[in-house]
């Protein structure tokens, strides 16, 4: 996925999860930050962030914090980036070979997970989560307690009881990770879940990305370690 009108500028710093102070040419903005996760390893002042200008002059907030510089590594902060890669992966018959429907927000049991989709033999339920903690070369989620995420889990494990394909898709929004494994430290009933789904035929799918200040592009398949 493509952004527009990308702009560079320092991070000074977070008054709360939905907006940053951000220094662009000198003058300090304040902008809406896209992912209300903590992300304290990444927003730290001086850090350099791009930024995406809104076309819309009466906006209060004129700039979305869209990436971030964690050393020399590039990344992605867009919470909603990781539905719209992994929907251009599907379209390219990343799950499911020459899909015949995709239809996001898909009701199934108690829960709403992000994709159903099928093509001539075979039906499928997926939901998408997206990873900007990295520690040492491992991507990590969640970095907050989850009980949503625990859900979603759970319903893609009846989904899968009842014949369909189920995967959820983490989306490393980086370039340079070895791995991805669940953060236990953060949250283990979501880890001990995860193993469950993975144990019930669940595929548990972590794709990193190419990112550049105003693009992300899903990439490779990078190895899971539950």
């Amino acid at each position: 996925m493509k952004y527009k009108n990308i702009v560079q500028g320092s991070f000074l710093s977070r008054p709360n999860r939905f907006i940053s102070k951000v220094n662009i040419d000198g003058a300090e903005h304040t902008v809406h930050v896209k992912n209300t996760g903590r992300c304290r390893e990444l927003l730290k002042e001086g850090a350099t962030v791009f930024l995406e200008k809104s076309n819309n002059p009466g906006r209060k907030t004129q700039f979305d914090l869209i990436a971030v510089y964690k050393g020399d590594t590039l990344v992605n902060m867009d919470s909603q980036s990781p539905n719209k890669v992994v929907r251009e992966w599907l379209e390219n018959g990343g799950l499911l070979k020459n899909p015949t429907l995709i239809k996001s927000e898909a009701v199934y049991g108690s829960s709403r997970l992000d994709f159903y989709l099928e093509n001539e033999t075979e039906k499928a339920y997926v939901e998408v989560k997206g990873v900007t903690l990295e520690t040492q070369g491992i991507a990590r989620f969640p970095d907050a307690p989850t009980e949503r995420g625990r859900k979603h889990l759970n319903e893609l494990i009846r989904v899968r009881e009842n014949g369909y394909t189920a995967a959820v898709v983490f989306v490393i929004q980086m370039k340079g990770c070895r791995y991805f494994e669940p953060n236990t430290e953060t949250d283990l009933p979501f880890a001990n879940e995860l193993k469950r789904a993975k144990d019930n035929g669940v595929k548990i799918i972590a794709l990193d990305c190419i990112v550049t200040p105003d693009s992300i592009i899903t990439d490779k398949e990078i190895r899971v370690n539950i």
